[in-house]
This record gives structure tokens, sequence and C-alpha cells, in this order.
């Protein structure tokens, strides 16, 4: 049995009030503008304390190498909190960037946005025989961006892998005609996302009978 239970923020007994910081009352966490300052110019916030941000160790390295930089090297970068690849490591990898559907819909509108996706069969299903429509990937792109991939979602093998190399092409600015245009590496999970041609405003059936 594994429980996962989350962390406390522990922010309530170092003296924040003192100085004026405010928390966020319900989970003791920092609320911070996107160069992690607090309500009070001086102090700063990194890491999993910050209020609404990524609970993830990279994302606070990273964040503290950028603030660092800004206040002592001249750098204006900001941490972005939006394309954050990460994985969930069941036993069938779950892995993301950018943009949840439901967040993109409620940020860009449901009408200005293009979402394609496929089941599909790993290589290594065929020869189990296992279910070949229980792998899922999943594209959200912006209509009026040239329509840039603003999330990314894969289920299948060795998600995490396959969602850190597409990671550095959203940063550049991945749009859908650049995915079409790149030659699939076969057989690979990787692959379905250069191919990918329906979308769920369609209607079209996405499944799969064969590698």
């Amino acid at each position: 049995v594994l429980i996962a239970i989350g962390r406390d923020a522990c922010t309530r007994n170092i003296g924040l009030e003192t100085i004026g910081v405010r928390i966020n009352e319900k989970n003791g966490k920092v609320p911070v503008n996107d160069e992690e300052q607090t309500n009070v110019p001086y102090v700063y916030a990194i890491g999993d304390i910050l209020d609404g941000k990524l609970e993830l160790t990279p994302v606070a390295i990273q964040a503290g190498k950028l603030l660092a930089r800004r206040l002592y090297a001249g750098s204006s970068i900001k941490c972005d909190y939006i394309n954050v690849p990460t994985t969930v490591f069941t036993p069938l990898e779950y892995g993301c960037c950018g943009l949840a559907e439901e967040r993109a819909i409620e940020e860009y509108g449901k009408q200005n946005l293009e979402v394609y996706h496929s089941l599909f069969w790993p290589l290594e299903w065929t020869v189990p025989g296992r279910d070949n429509n229980t792998c899922y990937a999943k594209i959200i792109c912006n209509k009026h961006d040239n329509n840039r991939v603003i999330g990314f979602h894969v289920l299948g093998p060795n998600a995490g892998e396959v969602t850190q190399g597409f990671a550095a092409a959203i940063k550049c600015g991945l749009t859908k005609a650049l995915l079409d245009e790149t030659i699939g590496i076969h057989p690979t999970c990787g692959e379905v996302f250069t191919t990918m041609d329906i979308t769920k405003s369609s209607g079209q059936d996405i499944t799969q009978r064969g590698c």
C-alpha cells in the first residue's frame, strides 16, 4: 500500500508575519509574482513553498539559478512554470508538458484550439498480444498562433523519455506543421506524434488495429 500524503509548507513559525510576508492561510504557501518576489519587495521565495506552482525538484533548481542570475548577474530570464516536462512513473507511464486541455480551454477558449489525439500500439506489445488501444497521445494547438503546441500528453511505455525530448521542441515553439514535417523513427512510441491527423472535434474513431 502506497500512501501519498503530500508535504506541508512550514511557514507559520519562521517569522514571516514580522516582516509582513503574506502566505496563503489555507495551505501555508507563499504567493509570488513572475519573478518569485513576495509582497515584500526584498523577500523572494522559490521551490515547493510557492503557491500555485509545481512541486518538482528540477523546477526549484532552475528557478533558483535564474533568480540568482537576475539578482546578481544582470539577467532578465524568468522561470517558465508552464512548459515543464513531468512524468507519473506508474507501470504505464504518463508524461506531459505545457497545458492540460481543461486549462487550455480556460485560457484560450475552446473555439481557438485544435486538439489532435490517437491511441497507439507499442511494438513490444505485439508479441504478448496486449491491448492495442491502451496507449494514448494528445497535443493541444493554438489555432491563432500558427497551431503552436501548447499542451503535450502521452500515456505509454517510456513516456518520461518521450516527453523529455519533445519538451525542448515545445520550448522552441513547436507547431503542428513542424511535427508533420518531422520524420518518425519506426517503430517507436514517439513516432505517433509525427503522424497524428485526427482531431477531437472531428469525432473520428482513433482505435488502432495494428502496429
